[in-house]
């Protein structure tokens, strides 16, 4: 597919939402290696033949968790899909490699190993596990279940907490570990999208995290606008957890609102950029959402109270659809109808644009594409929310967390 030479065709909402999470699915389906199932990091989103071949395991966590999604939109048959959930299973299973039960970040698509000496990722095995966990409870009574279970066991999370127990008192959790040279300096220790790494934990039957550790995490407020949230910086922090666990009207054991965190900092995302209209040609009041993403000069993170240069991510702006459907979809059809000349593919939305620097990703992210269609699918139907929320473990996380539903008018403190 070649960037058109026509814009594409007026969508009403329903039917751009749709086209999103189809064209997401797209990727996740095209992009998935047939006999491992690893699926890309990335992809070019206009050219047919694509020579990338570096799978990222969060990525594969977010193919797994669109599965589900096609089934129910009748995208692909029943069978298919499971067919490719029980042999990406299989295969991590069975052949990737693993310590600890803990994968690397980046690693070749058809052949399982490690690429550019990365890291063992926790945070991307949480991914990783997140769509396996989905996929155990969409196809409860089998194979499936059963490998989803065995892979969520074989995790020694007192490893990751206690650096191979030499800080036995340790309570949060490494970024990760390298076999060259051991535990990564830093920790999971602030707010940002580290909640499901966490209640993934919490949940654990072999040494599970404690409420400890769900508290040890620093939550610094943050200002901006008139509006409090925890953290600034880019939107997808505000949205990866949300994806998986539905916050809203609840608080944990400390007090914290964090559907009402998410819905301050995307409402600071979207004023950041009206605020700089006149400094940069992208922005507008419905074309927003500063994000980590590719950019003119690399990938960098750009977010709010941080560096920008006018880049915006439309995946970031649609998966805001959670906290305010009303910001987001206007976002999403500002971008479509605007610049969906140079931006819309087969994989849908470009990674990022930058109209001050005439510069439209030809390339699109997996977990980008993922939290879009998992954003979306929750606001509609609730899926992904439902079948995280009935795993018997993340039933004893929610509640070792100290989460409670709560009554309260309009709006919600972050905090109280």
């Amino acid at each position: 597919m070649k960037r058109t030479e026509t814009k594409p065709p007026p969508l009403s909402d329903s039917q751009l939402l749709t086209e999103i999470q189809r064209r997401a699915f797209r990727f996740f389906w095209e992009q998935s290696d047939p006999v491992t199932g690893l699926t890309n990091d990335r992809a070019k989103n206009y050219e047919s033949k694509d020579e990338i071949t570096v799978a990222s395991i969060a990525s594969t966590g977010y193919a797994l968790c669109s599965l589900p999604i096609a089934v129910q939109h009748h995208w692909i048959e029943r069978k298919a899909a499971y067919d490719r959930v029980l042999l990406t299973l299989r295969y991590v299973k069975d052949r990737l490699p693993n310590e600890h039960g803990w994968y690397y970040h980046f690693i070749d698509k058809h052949t399982g190993q490690r690429v550019w000496n990365c890291e063992l990722s926790s945070i991307d095995t949480a991914l990783l596990m997140m769509g396996v966990l989905t996929c155990g409870q969409y196809w409860k009574n089998t194979e499936v279940e059963r490998l989803a279970t065995e892979l969520s066991d074989r995790m020694d999370w007192g490893w990751m907490k206690t650096n191979g127990g030499t800080k036995p008192d340790k309570k949060l959790l490494s970024m990760g570990w390298k076999p060259e040279t051991g535990f990564l300096n830093n920790d999971w220790d602030h707010y940002c999208e580290l909640m499901f790494l966490y209640l993934l934990g919490m949940g654990a039957k072999q040494n599970p995290l404690g409420a400890d550790s769900w508290t040890a995490w620093k939550r610094n407020e943050v200002e901006y606008g008139g509006r409090k949230t925890l953290v600034g910086g880019p939107i997808f922090m505000h949205q990866m957890a949300q994806g998986f666990f539905d916050f809203k009207d609840s608080r944990d054991l400390l007090g914290w609102d964090y559907w009402a965190v998410s819905r301050e900092a995307i409402a600071m995302n979207r004023q950041y950029c009206v605020d700089r209209i006149g400094k940069r040609k992208t922005y507008a009041l419905d074309v927003w959402g500063l994000n980590a993403s590719d950019g003119p000069d690399g990938y960098k993170a750009y977010g709010v109270l941080d560096d920008e240069d006018g880049t915006v991510s439309p995946t970031g702006a649609i998966a805001a659809l959670l906290t305010d459907k009303k910001a987001a979809l206007r976002a999403g059809q500002a971008i479509y109808n605007r610049h969906g000349l140079k931006l819309w593919g087969r994989y849908g939305y470009g990674n990022a644009f930058n109209v001050d620097r005439n510069w439209f990703d030809d390339e699109v992210i997996g977990i980008d594409l993922g939290m879009a269609i998992v954003g979306i699918e929750n606001e509609r139907t609730g899926l992904i929310w439902r079948l995280v929320g009935l795993h018997e473990g993340m039933k004893r996380a929610w509640k070792t967390a100290g989460f409670h539903r709560t009554k309260e008018k309009e709006p919600r403190l972050i905090h109280r």
